[in-house]
């Protein structure tokens, strides 16, 4: 029995159980028409009730097994004669452990080591061992907790106040998931982050404007000290993220939010917002392409022909246009909710007071709706600045400090996937130094996320 099929055995149990309950307290609820008793809760919580304490207890034991099946499998291997032959060098050993546990699973036909073909049956018995241990205890707590709730149904029982109670206890535990979860990521990136300012000064990294993260292998050799000043990366986010893209993306998003809300009509309303949103869920990938092939070369023809022969076929300016255009539906979703949370008695008062609708929009709901307005803009820069694809297909990989648009930048996000693609070796300043800009680039993100729900939240209390 493997663990996939003990998951749906306890789901199946709890389904059963739950049926079973729900019977019982329809035939509790019928004798109570007939006395005088009544069932406090309806008979479905009875069921609900049933159904939740038969699968979740068990389903948190197997995912819980689930890493503790493969470490007792690994011992169960390494303790054969087969595993206790293995050589001792411990990176040649976790290959053929690889290769045999490929070869278990399937996804390997036949491994480099001659080793991994012998050791592939024993990882296959002792995994159908441990899973079928496994599955057997999760069904039997399933069992047993279903039982348990199957005979607290009476009349006076509080069945839906039981599933309250679970529901509170799924979303504590998700909540406490996420938590853990950002609380994870910030701890990997600061670790990593530490161990690279131990080599490399903070002061260069954060001010310096030169960047050669190329290490050489021997001392002798020219840029072993390599360059790790961060500027111009920062920079050329700034540049295509927060300047050439929001330069497109406001004026467009705020307009098309101001027509949407105030002057089209409900019929084409109903078909111009949901194109509109399309663009927010096109791949990024799809917009890198446009603007390689179409914006980038139209950007280069564009310099060439006022002048300026430095224009580049990989520019920031064919980068942030696209970008830009990318998140508008952004700016102009959180524009759109915005107006049209500003009270109708504020417009009706303008208009009363002799203003037109164009005034009333630019005097009135414009004000009134600029926290949220701002929001939104915040978050479409936090967008913008983590977008990676475009910058790589359409901005290059150059970093440069320069005002030119036409000319060729690269961003953070772009040198830290060219930091860590390939084999890297995680004791290295050149490797280490993308989890220093990862950490300065969540720190950026989060300051904006903040700032702008602190607009949202000023908002909110305005208008509520």
């Amino acid at each position: 029995m493997t663990l996939g099929i003990a998951l749906v055995a306890v789901l199946l149990l709890a389904l059963g159980a739950g049926a079973l309950a729900f019977r019982r307290a329809r035939e509790l609820r019928l004798a109570g028409r007939q006395g005088s008793a009544r069932l406090n809760s309806l008979p479905i919580y009875h069921a609900a009730y049933v159904a939740l304490w038969a699968a979740i207890p068990a389903l948190v034991f197997l995912v819980a097994w689930a890493p503790v099946q493969s470490g007792m499998v690994d011992r169960a291997v390494l303790a054969s004669p087969a595993g206790q032959a293995l050589p001792d060098f411990e990176l040649q050993r976790d290959t053929i452990l690889a290769e045999a546990r490929g070869i278990a699973s399937g996804s390997l036909e036949a491994g480099f080591n001659p080793e991994s073909s012998t050791l592939a049956p024993l990882f296959a018995e002792a995994g159908t061992r441990f899973s079928t241990i496994g599955g057997a205890i999760a069904l039997v707590l399933a069992g047993a907790a279903a039982f348990f709730a199957l005979r607290r149904i009476r009349f006076d029982f509080r069945a839906r106040t039981g599933v309250e109670r679970w529901l509170m206890v799924l979303l504590v535990g998700a909540s406490i998931i996420a938590v853990l979860t950002t609380l994870g990521i910030v701890l990997s990136l600061l670790f990593e982050s530490l161990r690279f300012f131990r080599l490399v000064n903070p002061t260069e990294f954060l001010f310096g404007t030169s960047w050669s993260p190329q290490v050489a292998i021997r001392a002798d050799q020219a840029g072993s000290s390599g360059a790790f000043g961060s500027l111009p990366l920062f920079w050329g986010t700034a540049f295509i993220g927060a300047i050439i893209a929001m330069i497109v993306a406001i004026p467009l998003g705020l307009m098309s939010a101001i027509f949407l809300t105030q002057y089209a009509p409900a019929r084409a309303r109903s078909w111009m917002k949901p194109l509109l949103e399309i663009l927010a869920g096109v791949p990024t990938v799809v917009y890198g392409y446009f603007a390689a092939l179409t914006v980038a070369p139209l950007v280069r023809d564009l310099g060439l022909a006022i002048g300026i022969s430095s224009a580049s076929s990989e520019s920031a300016l064919a980068a942030g246009l696209v970008m830009g255009i990318m998140i508008i539906p952004f700016v102009s979703s959180m524009a759109d909710d915005s107006i049209a949370a500003v009270p109708q008695a504020m417009r009706d008062g303008s208009l009363a007071l002799g203003a037109t609708k164009s005034e009333t929009i630019k005097q009135v709901v414009l004000p009134a709706a600029l926290p949220g307005v701002v929001g939104g803009v915040l978050l479409a820069v936090s967008r913008a600045i983590g977008e990676t694809m475009i910058v790589v297909m359409a901005a290059g990989l150059a970093a440069n400090m320069t005002a030119n648009p036409f000319a060729s930048v690269t961003t953070v996000t772009v040198q830290i996937v060219q930091l860590l693609t390939g084999d890297q070796e995680f004791d290295s300043a050149k490797t280490l130094a993308a989890f220093a800009l990862g950490l300065a680039l969540f720190i950026i993100t989060l300051i904006l996320n903040l700032i702008a729900l602190r607009f949202v939240r000023r908002y909110r209390e305005a208008y509520e």
